[in-house]
């Protein structure tokens, strides 16, 4: 009995999650229009966690295939396994973050009504980390989506002006997507480097101290200046 019970919630929840991630892809406006505005926050929640699960898997196997960012599989099982604990932390503050920038713009709707808005959103996250695989362009895509489903709730939810909206989080969507390409270029360097470095350490394992003690130099220096 019990059994059955417990497998009939799975299939409700599964195919509930599915019908909300097709409508936030398909048509988030119809979908913002119709979203209760009460109900609590555990569903909201867990809806963001299993987007948030899911878009890590995604993740962890196209690193281990060598796309995108690249790591062992303990790394990446880790990284999933701290998923959960990242998305509540970083669920609210992100959701109190967008309720104040409502505030500000207008908005009547209390907390709740923000946190269901960012969390619903999290359906794009498992398409999202398969397009943050493409270098610079994948990240800045990713944040002008989520963009438009910002724009979208504050239209159909908190009934704010679309150029109002649009104006706020676009601005909000330029200042990450210059900071996420910086990012980016910084990572990719100093990967570059840390490449550069190993090699070095290698050609120096086989040097005589006084020549390794000079290559090394030279190497610091260039940490240095490409630093600065």
């Amino acid at each position: 009995m019990d059994e059955n019970r417990l497998e009939f919630d799975f299939q409700s929840y599964s195919a509930k999650y599915l019908e909300i991630l097709q409508q936030i892809i398909m048509t988030p406006a119809s979908f913002y229009r119709q979203m209760s505005k009460s109900g609590g926050l555990v569903d909201p929640l867990v809806f963001m966690v299993v987007m948030s699960i899911a878009a890590g898997l995604i993740r962890a196997i196209l690193g281990i295939v060598g796309i995108g960012f690249a790591g062992s599989f303990s790394a990446a099982l880790a990284s999933i396994i701290l998923i959960p604990v990242f998305t509540v932390i970083f669920g609210f503050i992100g959701a109190a973050i967008l309720f104040v920038i409502w505030k500000a713009m207008g908005s009547q709707e209390p907390f709740e009504v923000a946190f269901r808005c960012f969390a619903y959103a999290a359906a794009i996250s498992p398409i999202t980390a398969v397009v943050n695989a493409i270098p610079y362009i994948g990240a800045v895509l990713g944040l002008v989506w989520m963009t438009y489903l910002l724009v979208t709730a504050s239209k159909e939810v908190h009934n704010l002006q679309p150029r109002l909206s649009w104006i706020v989080f676009g601005a909000i969507c330029a200042i990450l997507s210059i900071a996420s390409i910086n990012a980016q270029i910084t990572a990719r360097n100093m990967a570059k480097r840390l490449g550069a470095a190993q090699n070095r350490f290698g050609q120096i394992n086989q040097m005589k101290p006084e020549e390794a003690g000079k290559a090394l130099g030279e190497f610091m220096k260039g940490v240095q200046k490409g630093s600065r």
